[in-house]
């Protein structure tokens, strides 16, 4: 297996979740400022031309990060960063996709609509009018969640997870792109704290990234 890599919080959320796993996978690097993404070479892999993608051995792709994680976890069960149980996996899979619909993607999409948008415009539909509506959405998100894991150590109670690792990875960067965190949501920026203690919160970083100081 290999991963197409490059920056942005969507690759270094694998690339952490990998870390996790004590995991590492080959990679290609594909240039997203260039827009490599959406040429033909890699959509002929991966149709939506979306950041990052794992090859398999026989040559098929997955996209989606959550979906690369799941898979992953699948092979390397071990440590569990999504469920041991049925119970366990669906408690996971109801934070993350919270948080993807709630926090992260409106997040993303204020991004791409704004300080973004001469990189976005022309690779796909952008909304400039609505990209101060859309960051609302994810303080919204962001003041919900506070309140949510407040006694909590980790977004799924007592156990990191992908969750963590999805929230993390997106509010690192885009605290450096217009939108840091509340100092006022006391719960999630220790919670920030504890996750970005963890070796795999720098490891993840990419090169590229860190060069450009950017945190992706």
């Amino acid at each position: 297996m290999k991963i197409y890599d490059s920056i942005g919080p969507n690759p270094r959320l694998v690339r952490m979740f990998l870390a996790e796993k004590g995991l590492e996978l080959p990679t290609e690097q594909v240039d997203l400022m260039a827009g490599e993404n959406r040429g033909p070479g890699y959509t002929a892999k991966n149709p939506f031309g979306q950041m990052p993608s794992l090859e398999l051995d026989d040559g098929s792709v997955i996209g989606e990060t959550a979906v690369i994680c799941e898979y992953v976890e699948e092979l390397h069960p071990t440590p569990i960063l999504i469920g041991a149980t049925a119970e366990e996996r669906a408690e996971a899979r109801m934070w993350t996709r919270h948080i993807v619909l709630n926090i992260t993607e409106p997040m993303s999409n204020g991004f791409r609509y704004a300080e973004g948008l001469a990189i976005f415009k022309d690779r796909m539909r952008t909304i400039p009018h609505a990209a101060d509506d859309l960051k609302a959405v994810a303080r919204d998100g962001l003041a919900l969640l506070d309140v949510r894991i407040a006694g909590r150590q980790w977004i799924v109670d007592d156990r990191f997870s992908l969750a963590d690792v999805v929230l993390y990875a997106n509010l690192d960067f885009f605290a450096g792109t217009g939108q840091p965190l509340d100092p006022a949501l006391e719960n999630l920026g220790a919670w920030f704290a504890r996750v970005g203690a963890r070796p795999s919160a720098e490891t993840s970083l990419h090169p590229a990234a860190i060069a450009s100081g950017m945190r992706a």
